[in-house]
């Protein structure tokens, strides 16, 4: 399943922090979209794992759904 995010990344060092987060859940498979300001991950684990995962950035993070 593939869930769409949106956070609030201004540059390059915010997708990094991104990526790093996410590298470190393990088992997902996600794409940055850095001028749109989106993330999708594809995972099993739960909505709320990755969201809470995405807010260790410190950014803001808002769920647009499953794609």
């Amino acid at each position: 399943m593939k869930h769409e995010f949106e956070v609030a990344m201004t540059c390059e060092g915010c997708s990094g922090a991104v990526a790093r987060v996410l590298n470190k859940l393990g088992d997902v498979k996600f794409e940055i979209d850095l001028p749109k300001k989106l993330v999708w991950i594809e995972s099993d684990k739960d909505m709320e794992v990755l969201l809470e995962t995405l807010k260790k950035c410190g950014k803001e993070v808002k769920y647009n759904g499953t794609k």
